[in-house]
């Protein structure tokens, strides 16, 4: 029940509340707080109100006046948890099972059982990560060979699409990025109840989490995202009547809403009302009343709109179906007519059909739906792994995404679909330079990057306390006087002085110690560089030139090299990329194994030493893919460098095959993997980060798969793009990373900086990024990487792709010493828009080292000297 201690609103302040809500104006949260508080005939128009936007939805869904269910079985895999919340029944002590986990047999005979009697779900449900608690649980899974409780999990839901045809819907708790990148491809959904964003609930003792690690709102909300990011169908809710205020309960539909416009992958929102149970902490606590309830429902219809759905659980409300359906439910949940409710086993569901009669009454048409709801069914990607694919169509009417009601389940295998890899725009590489590209966006711009507003307000809150980066154009005198930086994520937090005097002892310590200025003692002098402009920072870059000089000599660098970038089919949704194409897209093409290594040898008659594989991270490339490339290219030039494959297609393809990252690297390099491309860092800094690019891996998972490269003998590069939503705390932050992870493993072989090209990017487009670096920050940024990573990173490289001929011999006269490759084919900064060509000649290369006045000389990937 809400807090008794809050006082309540004024009889004025909820009509005035209910006159906008009727009028379809946006509410904060005490306009939704009060709502709360309707009763009586307010209440009846709250819940009118919340109907109409229920059935607006319905309608534009093309199901006017259905209310789904899935039919399930309900599997409690493990009722041991970490966790101590004060109310839960399901969670108990391992004296008390017979065993710490049901069996792979037991398991299945649920299943089986299921499948029999129609139902089409299999929701596994299970304690948070028991074998942090409990050792009967570790010696469980130790003894049948499984690292953990996830690992477990995955192959129990492999074994029940295999035997059975039932669909996972897996509630395993708090999971990370990369937890949810493995699990995806055996799920066609997930879930987790927020349940409060009320920290004082978890943080304070007596509070119904208190003890509970995984109830952190903090953690739970971050889960959210991370599901978002990695493109699950997510079923999240809340928990109403555990203590928490009528603002706090809004607060957590509120940071439900923004989870849904940033990913779109909220497929439905539970809202449960508190029963108490005995033998619990809460016993005593009076179960939440079901008009608190109604009501609740109905603010949430307001507040997350028509294309919502919310759910009530039917064995939780007393029978008073009516009243939830007038509070604007467009769903029931699942119903088991087999298994028990095991968290509240004292409440069985409603049987079906009468379930479907109160819902008659009411004037609805009850029809059952699969785990994962109509929209995604029908998206397919990039919701649905191509191996679950097959199990999802048996069971869907592919016209509406709906459960077919007579269809059984049947077990299939889960495999890679039998098809060939290849074709498409295969000559984009060559024809962007000529006809360019189909169309500035691809074709859902729309609504795969999330809602455009939301991602605004996170690049303004990234940037808050930051002063307004240099406007001056490309090639301009912006002044960057005046630079401070906000609170960053993993990184030392301050505020930056820009005066005389951080600038003059920075351009001290740069003179006699470079490396210390990624100290964060020297913050304001480094961050002070960063500002620098007119002479100062013709000094800053004479500086960073001596330095070059005294570290690596005259020489300029380059190597022959060509970039094959096997496909653009991708759905990450990164903000930033203008490469990646969905599969029907006019620009959209893959490449097969045959044609890559044709490439391959296509360069190696050229004189190349390397080729540079990657691609988008493509829902239909096999898992085995990867490596097939890699014995392709060395089977047919046994000599050819490989250098392939970023972090984020390394953690992604190891997620899908369902192994760790390092296991999997030791594949691609018994393979023939020589080395790997710093790339997909964009900026080490998460609060900046899920801004570009909505998907992709956090930096903690970047540092993970370069650090365990490197511990391997696989060494990379290291990058960093800039001149987007970003400001220079967090340039300083990510050469801080860079510098860490050099210092443990020295496995970077060179750095490069790479200037945000905008002219096509999608965040440009939607006008939330900056037009790329100006050139006084190109020039200091470049400076400045020869100054950090001194001592730890000798070659700093910079991109004629993104700076053109003249720009790079400018910094090659500012710190850099090396020019990259000759690429032979660059299309992802083509595709963005820059207008520097995708290939380059050695005697270009050789021309722009001239420009620069110094000596250029061909280098190995690791920049070993080339024999003549």
């Amino acid at each position: 029940m809400v807090d008794r201690t809050e006082p309540g609103p004024t009889a004025a302040s909820i009509e005035r509340a209910l006159r906008r809500a009727a009028s379809g104006l946006a509410l904060d949260v005490d306009e939704a707080a009060a709502l709360l508080a309707a009763r009586g005939a307010a209440l009846d128009e709250l819940l009118r109100v919340a109907g109409d936007i229920r059935d607006a939805g319905l309608r534009d869904a093309g199901r006017p006046g259905v209310v789904t269910f899935s039919k399930k079985v309900f599997v409690p895999l493990t009722r041991l948890c970490r966790d101590r919340c004060h109310y839960c029944t399901f969670a108990t002590v391992p004296h008390r099972l017979p065993a710490a986990f049901l069996d792979r047999d037991e398991v299945l005979a649920i299943a089986r059982a299921g499948a029999a009697q129609g139902c089409k779900e299999a929701l596994f449900t299970l304690g948070d990560r028991p074998e942090q608690r409990w050792p009967a649980a570790r010696e469980w899974l130790d003894a049948r060979g499984y690292d953990s409780t996830l690992d477990y999990l995955r192959a129990c839901a492999v074994a029940v699409l295999e035997e059975t045809g039932l669909l996972p819907h897996l509630n395993p708790g708090v999971l990370s990025w990369s937890e949810l990148q493995r699990l995806k491809p055996v799920a066609p959904s997930m879930g987790m109840m927020l349940e409060t964003t009320a920290t004082r609930l978890w943080s304070e003792p007596g509070g119904p989490h208190h003890g509970s690690p995984d109830k952190e709102p903090a953690v739970r909300l971050r889960v959210l995202d991370d599901a978002g990011r990695v493109g699950v169908p997510f079923t999240t809710g809340i928990l109403i009547g555990i203590g928490e205020t009528r603002a706090e309960r809004v607060d957590a539909i509120f940071a439900i809403r923004r989870a849904q416009r940033a990913y779109g992958h909220l497929q439905e929102v539970i809202v449960q009302n508190f029963r108490a149970k005995p033998d619990t902490a809460m016993r005593g606590m009076p179960d939440a009343e079901l008009h608190d309830l109604a009501a609740t429902v109905a603010v949430a219809r307001v507040l997350l709109g028509p294309g919502a759905r919310i759910q009530a659980p039917p064995n939780l409300i007393a029978g008073e179906y009516d009243l939830l359906l007038r509070a604007g439910i467009d769903d029931w949940g699942g119903v088991s007519p087999v298994t028990p409710d095991h968290v509240n086993p004292e409440r069985p569901w409603p049987q079906l059909d009468e379930l479907a009669r109160r819902t008659a009454e009411a004037g609805f048409t009850l029809r059952e739906r699969l785990t994962v709801y109509p929209e995604y069914v029908r998206a397919g990607d990039p919701w649905l792994d191509p191996r679950l694919l097959p199990h999802v169509s048996a069971l869907a009417d592919p016209a509406t995404g709906l459960a077919v009601e007579a269809a059984r389940p049947v077990g299939r295998p889960w495999q890679e679909p039998e098809e060939v890899f290849g074709g498409g725009r295969t000559d984009l590489h060559a024809t962007i330079d000529t006809a360019g590209r189909t169309a500035d966006r691809r074709g859902d711009f729309d609504s795969v990057y999330g809602d455009w507003s939301e991602v605004a307000a996170q690049a303004d809150a990234s940037l808050a306390g930051a002063a307004q980066p240099d406007t001056g154009r490309p090639g301009g005198t912006g002044t960057g006087a005046e630079i401070g930086i906000g609170a960053t994520t993993g990184a030392t937090a301050a505020t930056a002085g820009s005066g005389d005097a951080d600038l003059r002892a920075g351009l001290r310590l740069a003179a006699d110690d470079p490396a210390a200025l990624v100290d964060p003692r020297h913050t304001a002098a480094a961050l002070a560089l960063f500002a620098a402009d007119g002479p100062a920072l013709d000094v800053l870059c004479r500086i960073a030139d001596d330095v070059r000089r005294d570290t690596v000599g005259d020489d300029i660098t380059y190597v022959v090299n060509r970039n094959i970038n096997f496909s653009n089919v991708c759905y990450v949704g990164c903000r930033f990329c203008a490469f990646a194409q969905r599969e029907r897209d006019a620009d959209a093409y893959r490449l097969s194994v045959d044609q890559v290594a044709d490439r391959a040898e296509e360069a190696w008659a050229a004189g190349a030493t390397e080729v540079c594989l990657q691609g988008g991270i493509d829902p239909k490339l096999p898992v085995t893919g990867y490596a097939d490339l890699i014995r392709a290219i060395k089977a047919r030039v046994p000599g050819m460098h490989v250098h392939a494959f970023s972090p984020m297609e390394i953690v992604t393809a190891a997620a899908k095959a369902g192994v760790p990252v390092k296991e999997w690297l030791i594949g691609l390099r018994d393979a023939g993997l020589d080395t790997i491309p710093g790339t997909a860092a964009e900026i080490l800094d998460d609060e900046v980060r899920w801004v570009l690019t909505k998907g992709k891996l956090p930096a903690a998972a970047w540092v993970e798969v370069v650090s365990t490269a490197h511990e391997l003998g696989i060494r990379s590069s290291s990058t960093m793009m800039y001149g987007h939503v970003d400001h220079p705390g967090q340039w300083l932050a990510h050469f801080r990373v860079l510098a860490g992870v050099q210092d443990r493993t020295g496995g970077f072989t060179e750095f490069v900086a790479l200037p945000f090209v905008h002219t096509n990017a999608p965040i440009y487009l939607a006008g939330i990024a900056r037009p790329g670096p100006t050139w006084r920050e190109n020039r200091a940024v470049h400076a400045m990487a020869r100054l950090l990573l001194h001592g730890r990173i000798d070659n700093i490289q910079c991109s004629w792709v993104k700076l053109g001929d003249a720009g790079t011999a400018a910094m090659l006269n500012g710190g850099c010493n090396d020019l990259g490759g000759t690429l032979m084919e660059e299309t992802i900064s083509r595709m963005a828009g820059s207008g520097n060509g995708s290939a380059r000649t050695e005697e270009q290369l050789r021309a722009i080292a001239a420009r620069a006045g110094r000596p250029a000389r061909k280098r190995t990937t690791a920049y070993g000297h080339v024999r003549p």
